[in-house]
């Protein structure tokens, strides 16, 4: 599961800083810091002639009952009616230095930045769709890594390098790019505040 993920204000990803960049060029404003469901967050998705740009979208499905879906099941959300259009045509990736996941122990949360070894920065894979003539987006999970398995069983689906433009890519199918990203990734953690 995924309920909040990190966006460096200092912009020292260089990934992430072009992207926020690009949006803050055209007077859009997102998140950065902890970005938590319902802010603006940077999103980056194909334009109309399949081109990869930044977007400014807003975090989590809104639900006839007020609530919000902030996440999907990747494994099944091609088969969910509210996922299935954008599994096969509305994708995008979503920048991030980290995400964050609370282990429960002794009744108390441990929380923990989580993120690939080695990373300068990393894409969670997203689907969005269009709410009232704006674009909202859902974060894609999976089963834990191991290794991370012990503070949840979810995780955002983060994309390899070099499977984040085909996920972009409607020419190719969204489940095939998904199992990309089941790879043997290995994650560091950090226990924080």
């Amino acid at each position: 599961m995924c309920g909040r993920f990190y966006v460096p204000e200092d912009g020292s990803i260089q990934m992430i800083r072009a992207i926020v960049e690009r949006l803050e060029h055209r007077n859009v404003k997102v998140k950065t810091g902890d970005v938590f469901p319902g802010d603006m967050a940077a999103v980056v998705a194909s334009n109309r002639q399949l081109q990869p740009q930044p977007f400014a979208m807003e975090w989590g499905y809104h639900l006839s009952d007020g609530n919000r879906l902030i996440n999907a099941r990747s494994e099944t959300a091609s088969r969910k009616a509210m996922f299935a259009d954008g599994i096969r045509q509305r994708r995008c990736l979503i920048p991030a230095q980290h995400y964050y996941e609370w282990e429960k122990m002794d009744g108390k949360k441990v929380k923990y930045a989580i993120e690939p070894e080695g990373s300068e920065g990393c894409f969670l894979a997203g689907i969005y769709r269009m709410e009232a003539g704006k674009p909202v987006f859902t974060i894609l999970t999976r089963g834990a890594a191991e290794g991370i398995a012990f503070i949840h069983e979810r995780m955002p689906v983060i994309l390899p390098n070099e499977a984040a433009e085909d996920w972009l890519n409607p020419k190719y199918h969204g489940n095939d790019i998904l199992q990309a990203a089941i790879t043997q990734m290995k994650f560091k953690t950090c226990e924080t505040a």
